[in-house]
């Protein structure tokens, strides 16, 4: 009887588990019935939001598209305003005129439109030579921007390698090769920035005279003409193949043309440098020790809209293959996507979709092999550009639906934190189903349409993965939160946690990384090279790089020959930071100065003992901003001012960047980055919320009660305490102590000022933030400012950097500016921010001070700062935008203007906090005596009195140790 009721509770278990299953992960059936859903859904997914392209698209649906051109001279433009528009004849080789458009401004033409309907747009430009960002423009038509999307266009400029062959140092190993700028006149479509759709934009015009109105956001573009005009329909293979016997076309003769993917004619972007790619002795060419830049792409080819041109020489009319050895090894469980162009027109429609599929190995891929036959394409005798765009392809509809589905999700569950909290009683019953009704609807929506994007992967790349995984799990607990609403609030924290999983899996899929060794142009049908090595192959390659990895210098960087005058310098960032410093190096400063420089790649904390030993270098690169002046009352750094044309050079840099550095009337290293906080905020939020940006400390206040009342927070910046003993003074305090005339030590640099009745007052209005407003000690500030729960925060400026990569969701939601200040009785308003530096310093025992002069002059030059700025951006991408210390360098790197001029404003205002013997201990103590106020409920005059004195000490024994009166 026993046995029976086991058996029967296990076949209870089983059947539970196999429906438990068959709900995560549906049928075949089910699946198509599901992506017959989605794209049901998708061709309404965001009618509702009438700022979106959809909405906009279903207004005009059943609108005329007329077939005739409709053309507006660039020069014949009726207003201009806010800069310096010029029209110019023969602008670079251009048969008539153009106006040249500057970085700021808008300009208007008007538009005579005979029939009314439904036009693309394209424009003919040359980009001006600026700062090698991309050109963006904001686009309206009768003094409305008619969708989002129309705010943000962007315009290509063309890039190509330096020289023609690859340059190698005095080691043997390849350099990567300089991107210049190639500017061209160019025609191109309005289309969207982010990649979501593949056609052209299509606009609506009303007959008559209208308006269009393009609004300079960066860089500085020549307009020839543009057209409103329609996309040529693009026939399908089938279509073409049939027409290719009609016209009596026949396959080439026997050939094989390979092109060498590193070497591609033109790029739309600096990114798109050759690499260096070791994972194969099949690639070419190919060094068992030596660096080989011998392909192109990876992870720097991989956002929508990117491209790579090549070109090929075909020695007689006829129909060809194109072959591809490719890796994608970046997207398992998706595919990357591009679409091929011949001399700027898509040959046929499959060309706009051809998918790489997940493969960690390298694979030559004819293209079309997986139809009947490989594709075949017509082309005549002669030159051709063949180029491959990033494309979001079957996936856009997809991240598209997800955008609206994480924005829709954020938004539920900021209104749900609006009445639990972040941290709801669990003990309570919010009847959350009740309070907010559309709730489970929203969550039964957005599970059914994971569920088809899920079931629509799945089903695409035949295999279940970890990109499929995420969504999964989002379904499970939306269905779960609608079957049991009650126990929302106790999921709040891992709800947060998928929501934000779904934003970053759109900005992994939308990344669409391939990486190719090189293309081949031969007849249908003909022999291709193997893609992979031969075992053999293999073992050789394996045992050269272990043996290698004894004999081979990994430290040094570039050339290592020395020169009559020669330094050796030590940079603690990473290897691709070292090399396109070297590759500056070897380019501009010994040319012109005949001093080589040994450039080494050190860990950080190697600069200590290798100086006491006699090893150091002569110059120390991405110093803290302790070190110098740590050094200098060791008689360990070399004093700056005594240099003849000092003053001179001190006058790229802001007194705020030169001040830590500043030792007894002595300068003992130069600033190469500078940054200091700005005010981020979510722009839809605190419109939601009828807040501005705050402009005074009285309006934070203001703000943090509507905040609190909606269980939203403003965030300002807590430094991580794990390293206690460098700690630098609170970045909020600062603020406060230097808006209200406050300083850090008295004027003679021997005793703290922070027992001032002004430092007072400034730590007990910072302790009651976290006092008595309950300010979060601790919080992932991007992440939170992502999802709407702190809307508003004091941040660094390179947030800025973070967000625009890793937010994309949130794109033109969110802005930044200067920080509130402290208003004065005359109606004026101080922003006082500290700022926090690298240096650049000289090791006194520097056996050329004369040649390490000049190295650290170069360094910190202007020239020097934008291109190393623009070369770091080029290669890491918008994420590594350079916060350099140069004032005029700043402004020639690729911000957009109105950016650039908030940073200029807060800029201004920044001051440096000066270093001292002992000096360590204030910011340490500092945070001490906020802990024992906010942890401990301490009085805070008391608290920060009784640290005083321990910093005084420590700089009175500092004094008396290095015999300073």
């Amino acid at each position: 009887m026993r046995s029976r009721k086991k058996m029967g509770l296990i076949l209870v278990l089983v059947l539970a588990l196999v429906f438990s299953i068959w709900t995560i992960y549906p049928s075949r059936d089910q699946s198509t019935g599901m992506v017959h859903a989605l794209e049901d859904f998708e061709a309404v997914s965001n009618t509702d939001d009438e700022s979106s392209y959809e909405h906009y698209l279903s207004m005009h649906a059943s609108s005329a598209k007329p077939d005739n051109v409709i053309r507006i001279e660039g020069e014949s433009y009726v207003r201009a305003d806010g800069g310096a528009f010029e029209v110019v004849q023969g602008y670079e080789g251009l048969d008539g005129k153009a106006v040249i458009t500057p970085e700021t401004g808008s300009i208007r033409w008007d538009v005579p439109v005979q029939a009314s309907g439904l036009y693309h747009v394209r424009i003919h430009y040359y980009p001006v030579e600026g700062k090698s960002s991309g050109i963006e423009r904001r686009l309206e038509l009768n003094g409305q921007v008619p969708f989002r999307g129309a705010d943000v266009l962007l315009f290509d400029r063309v890039w190509g390698n330096r020289e023609e062959d690859i340059r190698r140092d005095d080691r043997g190993n390849d350099l990567r090769p300089r991107q210049v700028e190639q500017p061209e006149w160019q025609l191109a479509s309005f289309r969207d920035s982010a990649g979501y759709f593949e056609e052209p934009f299509q606009f609506y015009f009303e007959k008559g005279t209208q308006d269009l109105t393009l609004t300079s956001l960066r860089e500085s573009m020549a307009i020839d003409y543009i057209e409103l005009y329609q996309e040529e329909d693009v026939p399908s293979y089938a279509d073409l193949q049939a027409s290719y016997e009609t016209r009596g076309l026949k396959p080439a003769e026997p050939v094989m043309l390979k092109v060498q993917a590193e070497q591609a004619a033109s790029k739309s972007s600096p990114t798109l440098s050759p690499i260096s790619d070791r994972s194969s002795p099949s690639l070419e060419p190919y060094h068992v020790s030596k660096i080989r830049i011998n392909a192109i792409g990876g992870i720097n080819w991989k956002l929508p809209g990117e491209w790579i041109e090549w070109e090929i020489d075909v020695p007689e009319d006829g129909l060809y293959q194109i072959a591809l050895k490719v890796k994608q090894d970046q997207l398992r469980g998706i595919y990357a996507t591009r679409s091929l162009t011949i001399d700027g027109k898509v040959p046929f429609k499959e060309m706009k979709r051809i998918r790489f599929n997940y493969s960690p190995s390298w694979q030559t891929q004819v293209l079309g092999a997986g139809e009947e036959q490989p594709y075949q394409f017509h082309l005549e005798k002669g030159k051709h550009r063949i180029r491959m765009t990033v494309t979001l392809g079957d996936i856009a509809p997809l991240l598209r639906t997800l955008e609206s589905s994480v924005l829709e999700l954020n938004e539920m569950y900021r209104k749900i934190l609006m009445i639990t909290s972040n941290q709801p009683d669990p003990l309570r019953d919010y009847q959350l189903e009740r309070r907010i009704p559309e709730m489970t609807e929203v969550f039964q929506r957005q599970a059914d349409t994971l569920s088809s994007v899920a079931a629509y992967l799945e089903q695409a790349t035949g295999e279940q993965s970890d990109k499929v995984a995420i969504l999964n799990a989002m379904v499970v607990q939306l269905k779960d939160m609608v079957a049991r609403p009650e126990t929302v609030t106790k999921r709040l924290d891992t709800f947060k946690i998928n929501v934000g999983g779904l934003g970053t899996w759109i900005l992994t899929v939308r990344e669409q990384p391939i990486t190719m060794d090189y293309l081949v142009v031969s007849q249908p049908g003909g022999s291709l090279p193997d893609a992979n090595s031969s075992a053999i192959q293999q073992v050789k390659h394996e045992l050269g790089a272990y043996v290698a990895s004894y004999t081979e210098d990994y430290d040094s960087i570039g050339n290592v020959e020395q020169k009559k005058d020669a330094i050796t310098v030590w940079i603690t960032t990473g290897r691709d930071q070292a090399q396109v410093l070297k590759g500056l190096i070897d380019d501009s400063f010994t040319p012109d100065t005949d001093v080589s420089v040994q450039l080494r790649l050190v860990p950080p904390n190697i600069l200590l003992p290798a100086t006491l030993s006699g090893e150091g270098p002569d110059v120390a690169m991405q110093m803290g901003e302790d070190i110098p002046v740590n050094y200098a009352m060791r008689n360990a750094a070399a004093d700056l001012s005594k240099f003849p044309d000092f003053e001179e050079v001190s006058g790229r840099f802001r007194e705020s960047g030169l001040t830590p550095y500043r030792y007894n009337d002595g300068v003992y290293a130069l600033p190469e980055q500078q940054h200091f906080p700005m005010l981020f905020y979510r722009k839809d939020i605190l419109n939601e919320l009828g807040l501005e940006p705050p402009k005074t400390w009285q309006d934070v206040y203001n703000a943090i009660a509507v905040l609190q009342k909606h269980n939203m927070e403003f965030y300002l910046p807590i430094e991580d305490t794990l390293n206690n003993a460098n700690l630098v003074p609170n970045s909020t305090f600062a603020m406060l102590l230097y808006q209200n005339d406050g300083t850090f030590y008295t004027e003679d640099q021997k005793k703290s000022a922070l027992d001032s009745e002004i430092s007072m007052d400034a730590f007990k209005r910072w302790t009651q933030f976290y006092t008595n407003y309950k300010f979060p000690l601790k919080a992932d500030f991007p992440n939170r400012f992502r999802t709407g729960e702190m809307p508003i925060g004091i941040a660094d400026y390179t947030t800025y950097n973070m967000l625009t990569v890793m937010a994309p969701e949130i794109r033109n939601l969110w802005d930044f500016t200067i920080v509130p200040g402290t208003e004065l009785p005359d109606g004026s308003i101080r922003h006082e921010v500290a700022s926090a530096t690298s240096a650049v310093m000289m090791l006194e025992s520097a056996g050329n001070k004369e040649a390490a002069w000049k190295f650290m002059k170069w360094w910190t030059d202007e020239q020097t700062q934008i291109e190393y700025g623009r070369e770091m951006e080029g290669l890491m991408g918008a994420a590594a935008r350079y916060p350099t210390a140069n004032i005029k360098a700043l402004q020639q790197l690729p911000w957009p203007v109105k950016d650039y001029q908030n940073l200029e404003k807060q800029w201004k205002w920044v001051q440096g906090i000066p270093q001292l013997p002992g000096g360590y201990f204030t910011g340490r103590h500092l945070d001490n005596a906020f802990r024992k106020v906010v942890n401990a409920n301490e009085n805070p005059r008391e608290a920060l009195s009784d640290y005083v004195l321990y910093i005084d000490d420590e700089i009175e024994l500092k004094r008396k140790e290095f015999n300073l009166k």
